[in-house]
């Protein structure tokens, strides 16, 4: 089954609008949390859309511009490395959904979100465990936000050149954790993440 066609199940008398929602940066050390929200024309087929993480930057690039021209609506919200250590990654991840879905500007008759939980919502939704390669909203909105949150970890690179932000965009390289160690974290990572609490915490042992 394509990923149209998995949506295509969902169309019925009083469900006109779906919305696909997924999120990048759960797993990073540094930086925020990304979400997006795409609503779709019901038959409405993206050549060459597919889940974000099979893609190429340069794949994911055309894609993202297509899906900005073509969506009904979409939305895409930032949490931050503080509210990821304030709330924990699920619920900051949550967090980032429902404000998609405050600032989406039509609402979706029903949500279709990637993973397995749900956001504290009226509106009807399904959770979708790796939805982002069966459903063609959820892959669309794994996209915009894999580009979105790409695009701010370069432009992050710039202020901290030397974590390497531009190449492993938060996440735990070799390279990045090499950094950690010698620079020490920077106001992008998260504290509540280890190995960056194991550096606080070996600080605090020796009192620096």
């Amino acid at each position: 089954m394509s990923l149209f066609e998995f949506d295509q199940v969902f169309f019925k008398k009083d469900i006109k609008f779906i919305a696909g929602a997924d999120e990048v940066g759960r797993g990073p050390l540094a930086g925020p949390v990304v979400a997006s929200m795409v609503i779709l024309p019901e038959n409405k087929r993206l050549a060459g859309l597919d889940d974000s993480k099979k893609l190429t930057e340069k794949k994911r690039e055309r894609l993202y511009a297509l899906i900005c021209a073509e969506a009904l609506a979409l939305a895409v919200s930032f949490v931050g490395e503080d509210k990821v250590d304030d709330l924990n990654i699920l619920n900051a991840t949550k967090l980032a959904m429902k404000t998609c879905l405050s600032d989406i500007k039509i609402t979706p008759d029903l949500l279709l979100i990637d993973g397995n939980f749900l956001i504290d919502t009226d509106i009807k939704q399904k959770s979708i465990v790796k939805g982002d390669a069966k459903s063609a909203v959820i892959a669309a909105a794994s996209i915009v936000a894999k580009v979105e949150r790409d695009r701010f970890m370069k432009k992050i690179h710039l202020k901290y050149p030397e974590y390497g932000f531009d190449s492993h965009k938060g996440y735990a390289s070799k390279k990045h954790l090499e950094a950690i160690q010698k620079y020490g974290p920077c106001k992008l990572h998260r504290k509540s993440f280890r190995p960056i609490t194991d550096f606080f915490n070996r600080q605090m042992e020796f009192g620096l």
